[in-house]
């Protein structure tokens, strides 16, 4: 039987690396800023185009590279950063395997210029698909412009399986932030189609968040300041009162290398812990600094991953790290243990003597109040009226529970319940109405959802929906990555009532929102919607108005606590019975529940 096992072409392993580290075109530009940075770089201009499917150019000043070097730096494994196996446990750099280049060589068109400051001239190489073409001397700046065209031109399948460019310039723009953010000192640019989205001047860490996120961020900054004998931990958390309903604004740096770690995000989380309203995430942008011989760094092709020694020991000192700053600046309450303990007394009581605790009982107490319930006193004994009755109804049976049923019922059923008033608020969370087969009870934020996203998403289908103009236009400013989503997001907006157009450099001008919006309220609305959709951006591809629709009427719904006069809850009860699907939320959880007369007659027998 011959040998079955062979070596594979570099052709073929190069691609195989390839598709490890290079899965899209932002992963390319990771790769070459990082190498700008090592070449000690103190400018990068990154330009693309198409979103990288055209054209990909990394130009820096950096030390620049030798003939030689040049074209050897396109062979797999071959890297400046390592000489010796006790190099891996001291990597201070961003790249080091020596697989990036080999890997962009073998699927794209490259062309690489550079030029060492001793040298009088540069050098020019070409290469595509891993097919040398040519080298030869040319008159080039110091330093080096790395040039990719026609990303994927021969791996079809691969390039098929990229996203729309709007969402890939997405993604190009969170990986040059991240990059920017861990190098404040070093200036950058980012040109998109011909225009420019990001120019940032050499500074340092807080100016350069704020230059990324925008102005209003330098107030919503504590800074971080901790050395222990293990690490060092800085950089900045955001205030709690600016906690985001989505995750996003997280970063981890570890020797200025970004990393993604749950269990350290764990950490910071439990710092903030009784701080941040329910489902709201904390912003953080922390360094941590220690020996490299502490940590693993080749642990993941893309470097994104990285093991530490004693991880224990760092989630204690980034927890306390975050309490104490939180503490320091008076975010979180404290207590003053120095204070004069006579100051906390009203004057006028400090001197009588001390009274024996009392409780005292409201003999006039009346559930049925008005400000428990939202009807009449003189209406509920109509919550029990025609119990024994049987009248024809729909029954809807749920997918996932055949035991549990909905009532649906019938029009006439509707009609007597609004036209009799049989119905209340219940905690000012719940709708309840009497039916002549029992009570039937309506999560009225559920309800309410429903009934604005099948509007909302009738409306968007019609297009363009009514708007009504503000009296005075709002100005909106997001970073770079909000404006994209924004520009993407536009024209369904704009289907939905929003009068919205560019207004300069990541900023957009609203003249107009839905008639169902209160006025003014616009933007906080938009924000809110951005929010959903940065974070759900995978499904908001599939349908985007439908999805627009629902995280619109998810902002726009009446919240639990909110009392609700009589006619609110019958108007709510009646748009609710015409939906199409009346019984069922925009979560595909039952709304609306019934409570069977013979049920309440077991519970209470």
């Amino acid at each position: 039987m011959p040998d079955i096992i062979q070596l594979l072409p570099d052709s073929v392993s190069n691609q195989i690396a390839a598709g490890e580290v290079i899965q899209r075109p932002s992963s390319a530009i990771k790769e070459l800023m990082e190498n700008a940075v090592d070449a000690g770089a103190t400018k990068i201009s990154v330009i693309v185009k198409d979103s990288g499917k055209s054209l990909i150019q990394v130009i820096d000043n950096g030390c620049g590279m030798s003939p030689t070097d040049a074209r050897l730096s396109f062979e797999r494994h071959a890297t400046s950063k390592i000489r010796k196996t006790d190099d891996l446990f001291a990597i201070m750099t961003m790249g080091f395997r020596g697989e990036a280049l080999a890997s962009i060589a073998s699927i794209a068109h490259v062309e690489l210029k550079s030029r060492r400051n001793e040298d009088e001239l540069g050098t020019l190489v070409l290469i595509e698909g891993n097919e040398f073409i040519s080298q030869e001397p040319c008159a080039v700046p110091e330093g080096t412009s790395f040039a990719i065209k026609n990303l994927f031109f021969n791996v079809p399948a691969r390039r098929n399986f990229l996203k729309s460019n709007s969402l890939e310039a997405r993604h190009i723009i969170d990986e040059f932030e991240r990059i920017a953010i861990a190098h404040p000192s070093i200036a950058m640019t980012l040109s998109m189609n011909g225009l420019e989205t990001f120019n940032l001047p050499s500074t340092n860490l807080r100016q350069r968040l704020v230059s990324i996120f925008g102005t209003q961020y330098n107030e919503r900054l504590v800074p971080v300041q901790e050395e222990t004998s293990l690490l060092s931990v800085s950089g900045f958390i955001g205030k709690p009162e600016f906690a985001r309903k989505k995750r996003g604004e997280q970063f981890f740096f570890v020797n200025h290398r970004f990393i993604r770690d749950a269990y350290l995000h764990h950490a910071v989380t439990n710092a903030f812990e009784e701080l941040l309203p329910r489902e709201s995430y904390a912003s953080y942008w922390l360094f941590i600094d220690m020996e490299p011989s502490r940590i693993d760094v080749n642990i993941h092709p893309t470097k994104t991953e990285i093991k530490f020694e004693d991880e224990r020991s760092v989630y204690a000192i980034i927890r306390s790290s975050v309490k104490r700053a939180l503490g320091q600046y008076s975010v979180t309450p404290a207590l003053d243990f120095e204070t004069e303990k006579n100051f906390d007394v009203p004057y006028a009581m400090r001197h009588q003597p001390p009274q024996k605790p009392s409780v005292t009982i409201n003999t006039g107490y009346n559930p049925f109040e008005r400000e428990r319930v939202s009807l009449p006193v003189t209406n509920w004994e109509k919550l029990y009226e025609g119990l024994n009755s049987t009248p024809s109804q729909r029954i809807a049976q749920d997918d996932q529970n055949s035991a549990k049923h909905v009532l649906i019922p019938a029009d006439d059923q509707v009609k007597s319940i609004l036209r009799e008033e049989n119905y209340f608020q219940l905690n000012r969370e719940f709708l309840v109405a009497s039916s002549p087969d029992g009570l039937l009870i309506i999560n009225q934020q559920a309800a309410h959802e429903r009934i604005l996203f099948e509007r909302f998403n009738r409306e968007a289908q019609a297009n363009p929906a009514g708007s009504q103009q503000d009296l005075f236009p709002q100005t909106l400013e997001y970073s770079a990555s909000d404006s994209q989503l924004l520009t993407e997001l536009e024209p369904d907006l704009k289907s939905l009532g929003f009068d919205i157009r560019p207004f300069g450099l990541h900023t957009f001008i609203l003249q107009g929102t839905p008639s169902i919006i209160e006025q003014g309220s616009g933007k906080e609305v938009i924000d809110h919607l951005l929010e959903s959709c940065r974070s759900d951006s995978a499904n908001v591809k599939l349908n985007v108005k439908e999805q627009l629709a629902k995280s619109l009427a998810r902002n726009l719904a009446v919240r639990k606590g909110k009392i609700l006069e009589p006619a609110e809850i019958k108007a709510l009860i009646s748009d609710l019975f015409d939906c199409e699907k009346s019984f069922y939320g925009i979560d595909g959880k039952p709304c609306t529940i019934l409570l069977k007369t013979d049920e309440l007659r077991n519970r209470l027998s």
